[in-house]
């Protein structure tokens, strides 16, 4: 999609109402563009920057600083394995080597079915926890190759589907901000209206 659908507009007006910048819904937005696409096209960073009132070249800058902001497709499950110092020496890289041989595929690809994309990534603040991974962000402590396995084969039938939402789901609710809300003398719905 190009830019934000309607719906999302409106998810993304309610978000600046809240607000006290506009500059503050960045972040936000930025995750609302990634959950509509499963990642962040260049057209709908030029939709926020509109929104914004900011250039295309700051959400660039802003989005293009977060590993979790993805420019391109990539599988409906992410799999970041930590390969940080802690999970460096209790075997993180072994866990993204096991996980290319299960899956056939090198650390930054996706699988030919588009389930899987596996990725080592810096430190994920797990430290104490090594080696650890997340699948979409959601984490996995003192993980085993047999535990990574069977992370894989339950994602494959469908076991997680509570637990791990596709890549892009930041949260299942989305947070309202009620009608009578008011920050710097405006109604949440004043402030929308107002925009």
């Amino acid at each position: 999609m190009a830019r934000l659908s309607d719906a999302n507009v409106g998810v993304a007006r309610e978000i600046i109402g809240r607000l006290p910048r506009k500059k503050s819904a960045m972040i936000p937005l930025l995750h609302l563009a990634q959950e509509q696409d499963c990642h962040v096209t260049e057209n709908a960073m030029q939709h926020i920057a509109e929104l914004l009132d900011v250039t295309s070249a700051e959400v660039l800058g802003v989005a293009s600083f977060y590993e979790m902001f993805k420019f391109e497709k990539i599988g409906t499950y992410c799999i970041n394995v930590c390969i940080g110092i802690s999970c460096h020496l209790m075997g993180g890289w072994e866990l993204v080597e096991h996980a290319e041989h299960v899956l056939g595929v090198k650390d930054g690809s996706t699988t030919d079915d588009g389930m899987f994309t596996v990725e080592a990534v810096e430190c994920i603040a797990a430290c104490t926890e090594a080696p650890a991974l997340s699948v979409n962000y959601r984490y996995r402590h003192k993980v085993t190759s047999e535990d990574l396995e069977g992370i894989i084969t339950d994602l494959r039938a469908g076991k997680l589907t509570d637990e791990i939402p596709p890549h892009g789901t930041l949260a299942r609710v989305r947070q309202r901000t009620p009608s009578n809300w008011t920050g710097n003398g405006k109604t949440a719905q004043e402030k929308v209206d107002s925009l």
